[in-house]
This record gives structure tokens, C-alpha cells and sequence, in this order.
């Protein structure tokens, strides 16, 4: 896939795209189902199935206040964009300045001169331009007068509910990682640098290697069956996310992961973890007996759900 920052380059695929454009941060369902139109349309028409995307996200800079909080990291992003069957992707800065850009003046200069986009897809209820005057009413206005093709794609609707962006940050921040990944497609996933922690996982019996995240969200604190990536191989694991307040009255965030059936240094090495199941609340225990406890019947649970048929066939693609 090619990834071209910046408007005034000229690297971009020489022939006419079919296009869409907006941030797609997760992309959740409803943006794979964007892509698959463009994917679909690219197969039928031969015209470059092409992203054009935002950085920073237009509200870092236009309410940095209020800006939500990415699920992925840019390179994440992308990663998913090729996955998902995308040729090219317009990286654009967003700068206050460029949010002067009318709707028209956008779809002229960057979709039809940049571009050569002939079909255009937007996303249900997707806004553009300054003032965000843009919609696929006025879209298709200018369809007409530039002489392009202008669609809209439905949005998703998991139990009648609409799948965006802000739903699933709200369900990850509060624990709910199996309806996030209905919603995602997918697991949701983080990834980070093993670093040294206190190696008390391994005085339990249960060592753990000790995460730090690149991600900006992490799921609620709690203990979740877990995947993570070494070495190019996914393991079952167990993942402690919080505060340990069975250790330490610290009140500092981890991420531990008890990787089963594994016993290898992978210290300094960058893990990928995907949450598949939450077991239970973060809990403080009596003593250190009571928590070894604990976490050998977490592990027992865990090794349970790999077992079941159904798990094992869903985690395929993973």
C-alpha cells in the first residue's frame, strides 16, 4: 500500500481513484464496510481504492480540549487500511488553516485534481469542510457540476445500536472488551515494549511480563483472557490491567501478561496483545497466598475458554 503525506507531492498512483475520506479512527465495522465499497468498486471500475485521512485528528486541533482519545496508533491504521484491500493512502496535516477549506474547494482540489477520484463514498452522516457545511447532500450536488460519481454507505448497527468510534472507547474504558469486539471485528488490541517489573509474578509461580503500552487506551482495570503476539506466533494468556493493590499502594497503572505455557527472556521485546474475555473486577486479597490462589484459578478459567470449540475456530483470523 502506498502512503503519501501531504498534498503537494506527486507520488500517488497514476490513474483515477475511487475514494473516501475522513479519520476512521478503530476502523470499526462501519469503516470496513466503507472500505470493502471502495475495494468492491476498485475490482469492478480499475480505479485505485484510495484513503485520505487527517493528521492530527481535526479535533486535536480545532477542540483540543474535548479531542477524543485514539483506539489506534497511526501505523496501526494504516497497517488495517492494507489489510482491508486499500491501494493508497493522502495523508494530509491538519492545520487550522486547512480547516478554512471549504467543502467545495476540498472536494475540487484534493478529490478531483490530487486524485482524479471518480466514484466518492462517504459514511452515514459524515461531515466536511469549513463550518461543516459538507454532507453527501452537498456531495452530490457537486457530483453534478464536477462530474463525478457521489454515494453514501449505511451505517452498522449491532442490536439496533449504531457502531461508532465513541461507543467502543466508552466500552473499553469501562471493561466491556467482548461487545468492543463485536463492534471492532476483531479483538481489540495494544502493543508495547516488555520493560523490568518487580519479577514478583514469578515468585508467585505465574511470572508475567510487564507491559508498556503505546496505545493511549487501555480496557478498565480488571483480569482478561488474553493473545499475544511473540515472535510472529499468538499465546494464551492471562492479562492483569491496574494498580496490583494486593502489592503496593502505588497507584500506578500495569499491564502484566502471564503468557501460558512459556518461559523465555523477552525483555526489551514489542508485544501485541489482543483482549478477548474480561473475568473479573481488579480486587485487593488478604495476602499474597489468597492472590496465588486467585490467579491459578484465572489461569484454569482462561485455559477453559481456549478449549472451547468456538473460540478456537473465531481466533483463526486473529
Amino acid at each position: 500500500m502506498k502512503i503519501v503525506y501531504g498534498i503537494a507531492q506527486s507520488d500517488l498512483l497514476r490513474r483515477p481513484s475511487v475514494t473516501t475520506f475522513g479519520v476512521f479512527d478503530g476502523l470499526h465495522l462501519g469503516h470496513q464496510l466503507i472500505m470493502k465499497t471502495l475495494v468492491e468498486r476498485s475490482k469492478v471500475t480499475g480505479y485505485a481504492a484510495t484513503v485520505v485521512t487527517f493528521l492530527p485528528y481535526p479535533r486535536q486541533v480545532l477542540d483540543p480540549t474535548n479531542a477524543p482519545i485514539p483506539l489506534q496508533t497511526f501505523d496501526q491504521k494504516m497497517e488495517g487500511l492494507e489489510k482491508l484491500g486499500i491501494e493508497q493512502v493522502l495523508v494530509i496535516e491538519f492545520t487550522k488553516e486547512f480547516a478554512a477549506t471549504t467543502a467545495e474547494a476540498f472536494t475540487k482540489e484534493i478529490l478531483l485534481d490530487r486524485l482524479a477520484s471518480r466514484e466518492v463514498y462517504l459514511g452515514e452522516g459524515f461531515v466536511f469542510g469549513h463550518g461543516r457545511k459538507g454532507n453527501i447532500d452537498k456531495l452530490r450536488e457537486l457530483a453534478l457540476k464536477y462530474g463525478f460519481f457521489a454515494d453514501q454507505v449505511p451505517e452498522v448497527l449491532l442490536r439496533g445500536c449504531r457502531i461508532s468510534s465513541a461507543l467502543i472507547r466508552e466500552l473499553l474504558l469501562t471493561g466491556q472488551v467482548n461487545l468492543a469486539r463485536r463492534m471492532l471485528g476483531r479483538p481489540y488490541g495494544i502493543e508495547g515494549i516488555v520493560c523490568n517489573g518487580r519479577k514478583l509474578g514469578r515468585e508467585l509461580n505465574f511470572p508475567t511480563a510487564n507491559l508498556h503500552p503505546i496505545n493511549a487506551i487501555v480496557p478498565a482495570n480488571g483480569v482478561y483472557i488474553t493473545l499475544v503476539l511473540v515472535d510472529g506466533r499468538w499465546h494464551r494468556s492471562v492479562t492483569n490491567v491496574g494498580i496490583r493493590p494486593t502489592v503496593t499502594d502505588e497507584p500506578v497503572c500495569t499491564v502484566e501478561t502471564h503468557i501460558l505455557d512459556f518461559d523465555r527472556d523477552i525483555y526489551g521485546q514489542k508485544l501485541r496483545l489482543r483482549f478477548l474475555h474480561r473475568i473479573r473486577n481488579e480486587q485487593r486479597f488478604a495476602s499474597i497466598a489468597q492472590l496465588r490462589d486467585r490467579i491459578a484459578l484465572d489461569t484454569k478459567l482462561s485455559i477453559r475458554y481456549f478449549e472451547r470449540q468456538g473460540v478456537r475456530n473465531s481466533l483463526e483470523y486473529v
